[in-house]
C-alpha cells in the first residue's frame, strides 16, 4: 500500500519577494531530485505549472491565510515507504533547504506535513490532503493521519522507522 504524503507551509513575506530567492533555487533542483527518488511512486503536479498533472483542484488547509499571492508551498506525493521518504526529506538537498526554512517561512502553528496509507484507487487529491492535514492537527496523531515521530503500519498499529532499512538507504544513496 503506497504511503501519502502531504506538505503545507506559509512564506513569511508575498512568494515573489527577493528575500524568498533561496527557495526558489533550489526548488527545481529539488523537485529533480525526488522526480529521481527511488522511494517515489508519483507526485502531483499544479494545475498552474508544467510538469506532472495535478491530482485535483489544489486547495489549502484553513491555516492558510490570502497574503496576494493566490498560493502557498504544498506538495502532495505518493511513497514506497516511509524509509524511503524520511531518507529523502531529512538527508541531501531538501536537508538543505529545511535547514534554511526559517528564512522563508512563517513558524507553523499547524503540522508541516501528513502521512497516511492510501488504499483508494487511483491518487489522492489535494482535498484529502488538506482533510487529512487538519485532522492530524486536531486530533494527534492516529492511522487516519501520522507523521515520523508517531508513525503507523499499513495495519493501523503504531510502529518506528525500520533504523536498518533506513541505514541501507542512505548507504546506497538512494
Amino acid at each position: 500500500m503506497p504511503l501519502a504524503l502531504y506538505t503545507f507551509g506559509m512564506f513569511t513575506v508575498p512568494a515573489d519577494s527577493a528575500a524568498n530567492d533561496g527557495f526558489r533555487e533550489l526548488n527545481d533542483p529539488i523537485f529533480e531530485m525526488v522526480d529521481q527518488s527511488k522511494g517515489l511512486i508519483a507526485r502531483s503536479g499544479y494545475a498552474s505549472d508544467p510538469g506532472p498533472n495535478s491530482w485535483g483542484p489544489e486547495v489549502y488547509p484553513r491555516f492558510y491565510r490570502e497574503t496576494g499571492d493566490g498560493w502557498s508551498p504544498a506538495t502532495l506525493s505518493l511513497w514506497t515507504d516511509m524509509e524511503a521518504l524520511f531518507s529523502f526529506t531529512y538527508f541531501g538537498l531538501h536537508a538543505v533547504a529545511l535547514k534554511r526554512g526559517r528564512e522563508w517561512f512563517q513558524q507553523p502553528r499547524w503540522p508541516p506535513l501528513v502521512m497516511w496509507w492510501h488504499s483508494d484507487p487511483g491518487y489522492p487529491t489535494w482535498a484529502e490532503g488538506v482533510l487529512r492535514h487538519e485532522h492530524l492537527h486536531d486530533h494527534g496523531a492516529s492511522p487516519t493521519a501520522f507523521d515520523f515521530k508517531q508513525p503507523y503500519d499499513e495495519t493501523g498499529k503504531s510502529t518506528k522507522l525500520d533504523k536498518s532499512r533506513l541505514n541501507k538507504i542512505r548507504a546506497a544513496g538512494i
